[in-house]
C-alpha cells in the first residue's frame, strides 16, 4: 500500500514516512498542494497524510480537490486544534486528523484503524437483511441501512450506533460528547452537529428520508 505524504516540513516528512515503512508500507513525499495533487492525478495512491498549512494551497483546498473525483482516505496533520480546523477538515471528508506536535507512531496507528474501519466496512462477508431499516455488526463496526453497508468514520458508527440504542430518544449534545469522544477530550460540542450532517448525508444517499430528527434547544434523536 502506497502512502504520499504531503508535508513542506522535510524533517516531518521523513520521520512519517520512516515510522509507515517500518509498518510495512510504501511512502512518497511532496512539499506543495499543486505538487500533491499532480502526483494523485497519476494514480496508484492508496492514502494521504496531508498537512493542511502548506505554502501554496492549503490541505483542505487538496482535499476539496481530492474529493471530486476520489474517496481516498484522508488523514489531517494540523498544527492548530482550533475547532474551525477540526470541521472544516470533517466536512470535506478527512477520515481524521492529527495535532502537531505528535508521534509518527500515533500517525502510522491511526492510518491502521483507518485502514482496518474502510476494510471492515467494504467486507462483502455476510449481506445485510434488506426488510430491516437498519442492521449492526458490531464485530465489523459497521451499520447497514435498508441492505447498504454505510461507509462510517469511527465517530460516525458511534453516533449512529448511539441513536439506534434507544430510536425516539433525545441525546442532548454533551450525552453525545460523553459517550462518542470519550476518547478525546479536546473535542468539542460542535464537532457532534458536522457529524450529524455528514451522517444524515450518507443515510439519504440510500433513502431521501428524515431520519435523525433535531429538537431545538435538546439534542437529536433517531427516528421511531
Amino acid at each position: 500500500m502506497n502512502i504520499l505524504i504531503v508535508d513542506d516540513e522535510p524533517a516531518i516528512a521523513d520521520t512519517l514516512s520512516y515510522a509507515l515503512r517500518a509498518e510495512g508500507f510504501a511512502t512518497e513525499c511532496c512539499m506543495l498542494g499543486g505538487e500533491a495533487l499532480a502526483r494523485l492525478q497519476r494514480g496508484g495512491i492508496d492514502f494521504v497524510v496531508l498537512d493542511v498549512g502548506l505554502p501554496d494551497i492549503t490541505g483542505f483546498d487538496v482535499c476539496r480537490a481530492l474529493r471530486r473525483d476520489s474517496d481516498l482516505p484522508v488523514l489531517f496533520l494540523t498544527a492548530r486544534s482550533d475547532e474551525v480546523d477540526r470541521i472544516v477538515g470533517l466536512e470535506l471528508g478527512g477520515d481524521d486528523y492529527v495535532t502537531k506536535p505528535f508521534s509518527p507512531r500515533e500517525v502510522a496507528s491511526r492510518v491502521r484503524a483507518i485502514l482496518r474501519r474502510l476494510h471492515a466496512n467494504g467486507e462483502s462477508r455476510g449481506q445485510p437483511e434488506k426488510t430491516a431499516r437498519f442492521a449492526v455488526d458490531r464485530d465489523g463496526l459497521r451499520i447497514a441501512y435498508h441492505g447498504h453497508w454505510l461507509a462510517l468514520t469511527r465517530y460516525e458508527y458511534l453516533l449512529l450506533a448511539l441513536l439506534l440504542e434507544r430510536p425516539g430518544r433525545i441525546l442532548s449534545r454533551p450525552q453525545i460528547m460523553a459517550a462518542v469522544w470519550q476518547d478525546d477530550g479536546e473535542s468539542l460540542e460542535r464537532t457532534v452537529d458536522t457529524h450529524i450532517k455528514t451522517l444524515r448525508g450518507k443515510l439519504r444517499a440510500v433513502r431521501d428520508d428524515e431520519v435523525i430528527l433535531t429538537h431545538r434547544g435538546l439534542g437529536y434523536s433517531l427516528a421511531a
